[in-house]
């Protein structure tokens, strides 16, 4: 009989402290279903449709259409090309920088790391209008500092439009995704390395093992779960790089910095063809679950 009532008990325990969580995620759930999931939704079923925004908009379906004239357009094609080219730049540069600035500055006394966990976190929390407007002075073609030191230094005879020159504008944008991204990666690995297992750190220096073996043996390993958050992370961001777009070239010149974000956002909301640009973002989402799934599966045999 005791042990019934016991296991009744606990059953209405489970019970009540399941409905406790799940009112304390009723909140968060309710703003991911309502801004997350059913715009997800919408945003799958109008690719289907040749949709445009106005209330008196008529929505007809042509069924794949939208995909089908998606990869016979030229201007697409090539944003793909340059968010494929930021992304395969950026995700390794940044992961590597990071991990190497982080073993570096690691074994600083704990003043000094901070100093240089505060500067290099700095451009994360600043507003990216405010960087972007610095980036956009340092790169003018009469007045930048890039176009002074050139010149003062002899590497360059005259000023180059790095912006408006299709051979540069790409790069510099790259650059300045660089510089704003490794910022977080930095605080993790530091955080990551602080918690590796430094009594097997210890038996391999024993063992003669040098610094390389000691971080490609010992270290990586317990760091891979933090790699694979800031690859995953990275990623994303590098596929939807748009503000820096925007504010600096507006895809130009000759479409040479047009990403699909930003094209996804000209077509939809200049252009007024909302469901052609909802295909562009069911297409850019599969090609961003097909990488993390590579990443994840890659870093799972690791």
């Amino acid at each position: 009989m005791a042990k019934g009532v016991y296991t009744t008990r606990s059953k209405e325990l489970v019970r009540r402290e399941t409905a406790s969580a799940y009112m304390f995620l009723l909140p968060s759930l309710v703003f991911f279903i309502g801004f997350v999931i059913i715009p997800m939704i919408i945003c799958i079923y109008t690719s289907f449709f040749d949709s445009t925004m106005g209330k008196d908009a008529k929505d007809v379906f042509i069924g794949f259409g939208n995909y089908i004239e998606l990869f016979q357009d030229g201007i697409f094609l090539k944003a793909l090309k340059n968010t494929f080219v930021i992304v395969i730049v950026s995700v390794p540069v940044v992961c590597i920088f990071s991990l190497w600035v982080s073993s570096v500055i690691y074994n600083l006394n704990d003043k000094v790391l901070s100093v240089f966990r505060c500067i290099f976190y700095l451009p994360v929390v600043t507003g990216s209008v405010a960087v972007t407007v610095v980036w956009k002075w340092m790169y003018n073609n009469y007045y930048g500092i890039f176009n002074y030191i050139g010149k003062g230094t002899g590497i360059l005879k005259t000023n180059i439009n790095w912006l408006g020159d299709e051979r540069f504008a790409l790069a510099c944008i790259i650059l300045i995704l660089l510089t704003t991204s490794v910022g977080q990666p930095i605080v993790l690995y530091v955080s990551a390395l602080g918690n590796v297992d430094n009594s097997l750190v210890e038996a391999a220096q024993v063992d003669g093992a040098n610094e390389l073996q000691l971080f490609w043996k010992i270290k990586w390993p317990q760091i891979m779960p933090t790699t694979l958050y800031i690859l995953v992370i990275t990623t994303i961001n590098s596929f939807q790089c748009f503000a820096l777009i925007q504010l600096l070239t507006s895809g130009g010149p000759n479409h040479s910095t047009d990403t699909v974000m930003y094209y996804i956002y000209y077509m939809a909301f200049k252009m007024f063809r909302y469901g052609y640009g909802n295909a562009m973002g069911v297409v850019l989402a599969i090609f961003i679950a097909v990488l993390s799934a590579i990443q994840f599966r890659v870093a799972k045999e690791r």
